[in-house]
């Protein structure tokens, strides 16, 4: 039966079964050594003699794919030689971490990237601390930021590294030798793009959690709860968030706060849940209402105006998309089936995750970039109808082929049952014909009620 003669319901459906006992799964040796392999020969390959990694706090996904660790308080770098050779740049309090270290390399105490009136014990420049020793300047000199300059513009030499240390490493390396190489991690045929079966079950522990907070948060959500109740049952483990952990009722952004407050919800307040951890976010945007009676006057179309148009688009998503699917073919799809001018999405609808909630997106116009096995992907869609309330599923997966799926299976008997029940769940329950490429990385997606107090209704398939 072709897609466009299912219909969208509303209709009794149970929720997804909770998944209990979710473990950690920590990045094996093997793993850290072929990451770093394929750093080395990308590098090579677009032919840099040397790479300088940026990493603080917020951006320090690229640095952690090598060493394991985020420096928390402060900046850091890692220089990385096409000879091998390897440095840490490291302020005060980072000194400790780097004898745990999943890349061994030597370490140059940087005191000027300790927070501020640290102590300052070297009295030495950066000029000299960060020396041209550090580098090899035979071929280019690659500064990894975060971003992907894209556009019609080249942009190769717009860096996203702080001020004062793109000036310093400007004193011992020519401007003409510089460039920006992001791409090398993040970017089209960046190494991070592809997954081992060890990196999908560390970063299934984290999208297994973002699912089973979510779905805990729906069921505690009534008329006597407050935004911030709803907030700390997102959270969950003492683990780090991804991104800001929203609960919000009625309007959003009030005095331009982003986080939960003591603001108790209201019947006929719409209710935006967010929460992220490595490896995948969940997100809900729906009612606080029992039925349509409680929705705004004008908004009684919801259901049909909102809710199953994007219903149809994650679920033609999640039937359509494939390994050797084009990015612009994913794009074009959703277009076609909920046309940005009509329903005002704007952003891609779908994304790499990994370390953190956005890495990059295959997923554009004109995008010649093929899907592989061991891409994981946000399935996300936006809709934005003036006058209207939004509505979200989101959720990640991963594409997988035989002999990924093979491997996940012998290696995590465990993960791969929670992906066999879930995929059970998707086309049985909900209706969607899950697409074999396509593993869930979580059980909510895409799971979704409109009214929130309606415990026994959800979106599905007939």
């Amino acid at each position: 039966m072709k897609f466009k003669e299912k219909q969208i319901q509303f209709s009794s459906v149970p929720a997804p079964e909770p998944e209990t006992q979710l473990i950690p799964v920590p990045l094996n040796d093997q793993t850290m050594k072929q990451r770093y392999d394929k750093v080395l020969n990308e590098m090579r390959n677009q032919g840099f003699s040397s790479i300088v990694i940026y990493e603080d706090l917020e951006h320090g996904s690229n640095f952690e794919y090598l060493t394991g660790f985020l420096t928390r308080f402060e900046e850091a770098l890692l220089i990385l030689n096409d000879n091998g050779s390897v440095y840490y740049v490291l302020g005060n309090e980072n000194l400790k971490l780097a004898k745990h270290a999943r890349l061994k390399g030597e370490v140059i105490h940087c005191p000027q990237f300790s927070l501020p009136n640290q102590p300052m014990f070297e009295g030495k420049s950066m000029e000299k601390l960060i020396n041209p020793d550090l580098f090899n300047t035979e071929k280019k000199v690659g500064l990894v930021g975060w971003k992907l300059f894209t556009g019609k513009i080249n942009t190769n030499q717009l860096f996203d590294l702080p001020h004062y240390i793109v000036e310093t490493i400007k004193k011992h390396v020519d401007d003409n030798k510089l460039e920006n190489a992001t791409s090398i991690f993040i970017g089209d045929s960046g190494v991070r793009t592809i997954n081992n079966s060890n990196e999908i079950a560390h970063y299934e522990f984290g999208s297994s959690l973002a699912s089973a907070q979510m779905l805990k948060t729906l069921e505690l959500v009534d008329m006597d709860v407050t935004e911030m109740e709803l907030g700390n049952s997102l959270n969950a483990y003492g683990q780090r968030n991804s991104v800001v952990t929203i609960a919000a009722a009625g309007q959003r952004f009030e005095q331009a706060n982003l986080y939960p407050t003591d603001k108790l919800v209201s019947l006929g307040d719409t209710l935006s849940l967010t929460v992220g951890y490595k490896g995948g976010l969940q997100s809900r945007s729906a009612f606080i209402a029992r039925n349509k009676s409680d929705l705004p006057e004008n908004q009684q179309d919801y259901l049909t105006r909102i809710v199953f148009p994007y219903f149809k688009a994650v679920a033609s998503w999640l039937e359509t998309v494939h390994i050797g699917m084009k990015g612009k073919e994913v794009y074009d799809l959703i277009e076609k089936v909920l046309p940005k001018e009509k329903y005002g999405w704007h952003l891609n609808p779908g994304h790499y995750v990994a370390d953190e909630e956005w890495m990059a997106s295959p997923i554009y116009p004109n995008s010649e970039v093929v899907l592989k096995s061991g891409m994981m992907l946000q399935v996300d869609i936006i809709p934005s109808v003036k006058g209207m309330a939004g509505t979200s599923a989101e959720g990640s997966v991963v594409l997988a082929n035989e002999k990924l799926q093979q491997n996940i299976r012998k290696s995590y008997p465990e993960l791969w049952t929670r992906i066999e029940n879930r995929r059970s769940y998707v086309t049985q329950v909900l209706g969607i014909e899950l697409n074999k490429d396509i593993l869930l990385m979580g059980n909510a997606t895409p799971y979704l009620r409109p009214y929130l107090l309606d415990e026994k209704n959800a979106v599905n398939i007939k």
